[in-house]
């Protein structure tokens, strides 16, 4: 599982007790993707122009220990399920080889706002990365 984002914790994404607050892995998740889709080669702003987007449908989390501030957490993402509308990616939010948390979010690829397969060119760029 390839790591595709990092970043320090900062101050604002912490509560009083300096553990950082719930919202934000989320977040992290969505900054971890942008990195995943580049990755493979996918051009989201090319595909906009011709008319495809991709939408968030689900997300879980799961935490399993705190990341705190002055840690630096790191994302890995990986393609869990690919299905004919639908893609689920793993998120693995960790400090170091401790994982803090995993986050599993859904995406559903849309044309003029309304579900549609996945092309064949991106089942093939992420079913290969």
């Amino acid at each position: 599982m390839p790591q595709v984002w990092s970043s320090p914790v900062r101050f604002v994404e912490c509560d009083q007790q300096g553990i950082v607050f719930n919202a934000h892995y989320l977040v992290w998740a969505d900054e971890a993707v942008n990195t995943w889709w580049a990755d493979r080669g996918v051009d989201w702003p090319q595909l906009n122009t011709g008319g495809l987007d991709y939408v968030v449908v689900a997300s879980a989390l799961e935490w399993r220990s705190s990341a705190r501030y002055g840690d630096t957490v790191a994302v890995d993402a990986d393609l869990e399920k690919l299905g004919r509308t639908s893609l689920t990616v793993r998120f693995t939010v960790r400090v170091g080889e401790r994982t803090c948390c995993d986050v599993r979010t859904t995406y559903v690829c849309t044309a003029d706002g309304a579900p549609t397969p996945w092309p064949d060119e991106i089942r093939a760029r992420v079913s290969a990365g």
